[in-house]
């Protein structure tokens, strides 16, 4: 039976894995040609696995560059809930499981930025110049130390961008017109919002596909919830029709305490959102971790903390090839 392109059989991927080793021994370092030590019959299988290979390569890099730039916009108006600890810890471990991550400060407290080592201070391009277009999205960038990882800073001076921008023009697309230069280039980009709905989220919003919502297991938990959740709806009404709710993660769970079963039940009773199986579990090394300039998978890799963002950033990542 003569396969390839004279009788225009399809790429069959059992018939390809069955041929491809002994056409691969044959041919490496070999150009494809139809000599007089060839049958035809060979060169034309030769030829098909060939293609075939070509087409399941191109099909991979299709697939790859759907899912390149993911954008996940970290956010929640209620402080304290975890937001920076989980935009430091999920961009740590998404690094860890060999993904490429931009993380973005942008709040003013800057405490993604110092949760990273790096020190707010007297750094010379940081959000802030970038939205003032005093800078290009690449001179931001800073490669750290952890693996996978770079970081756009921010620092106080972020405070007064929404007075400076009140003029602009399409400000709420000023984020996003920077980042598409570069999204490509990363498997997810991490996005860090301020604890309020001000331009700064807005644009944290206009710029990504998905927004993750920290909860945080307290009495308050849905304080202020209906409101964000209405945020969302509007930028998707009337600025980012394409941007999705990523989902809610459970953070500061404290397995001694009734309360935080309640609020983990509750919240599924009452929410129509995605929730995501993972729970962050309340932990004093996951606390101190901030202080010492380091993602908790690198300051006690062990710690229930380091499992439980490794766990997420696990889900994170299947999430995105079911899509």
């Amino acid at each position: 039976m003569k396969i390839g392109p004279e009788d225009g059989t399809a790429c069959d991927r059992r018939v390809f894995h069955e041929n491809w080793n002994s056409a691969a021994q044959r041919m490496r370092g070999k150009s494809i040609h139809n000599d007089e030590n060839v049958s035809r019959e060979t060169f034309h299988m030769e030829f098909w696995i060939v293609g075939c290979y070509n087409e399941f390569v191109e099909s991979i890099i299709r697939e790859g560059e759907n899912k390149l730039g993911r954008i996940i916009a970290i956010a929640n108006q209620k402080g304290g809930v975890g937001k920076s600890t989980t935009a430091i810890n999920l961009s740590s471990c998404l690094g860890e499981a060999k993904q490429k991550v931009l993380t973005i400060d942008m709040d003013p407290q800057g405490n993604t930025t110092s949760g990273l080592g790096v020190e707010k201070e007297g750094q010379d391009n940081t959000v802030y110049e970038l939205l003032l277009g005093q800078c290009e999205v690449e001179d931001c960038i800073i490669p750290l130390e952890f693996e996978g990882v770079s970081l756009i800073p921010s620092n106080v001076n972020l405070a007064g961008a929404e007075i400076e921008l009140i003029d602009v023009e399409n400000k709420e697309y000023i984020l996003n017109e920077q980042i598409e230069k570069i999204k490509d280039q990363y498997d997810f980009i991490i996005i860090d919002c301020p604890p309020s709905l001000n331009m700064l989220t807005i644009n944290a919003m206009t710029t990504s596909d998905t927004v993750l919502v920290p909860i945080q297991c307290e009495y308050y938990a849905l304080e202020g919830l209906s409101q964000l959740l209405h945020t969302i709806e509007l930028v998707q009404e009337r600025l980012n029709p394409d941007l999705e709710m990523e989902g809610v993660v459970f953070t500061m769970y404290d397995a001694r305490t009734n309360l935080s079963l309640q609020v983990v039940e509750n919240v599924k009773m009452n929410l129509n959102q995605t929730i995501y199986k993972t729970i962050i579990p309340r932990n004093v090394r996951l606390a101190e971790a901030p202080s010492h300039g380091m993602p908790i998978n690198y300051y006690d890799s062990r710690s229930t903390g380091a499992e439980g963002y490794r766990l997420l950033a696990e889900e994170v990542i299947n999430r995105g090839n079911e899509e």
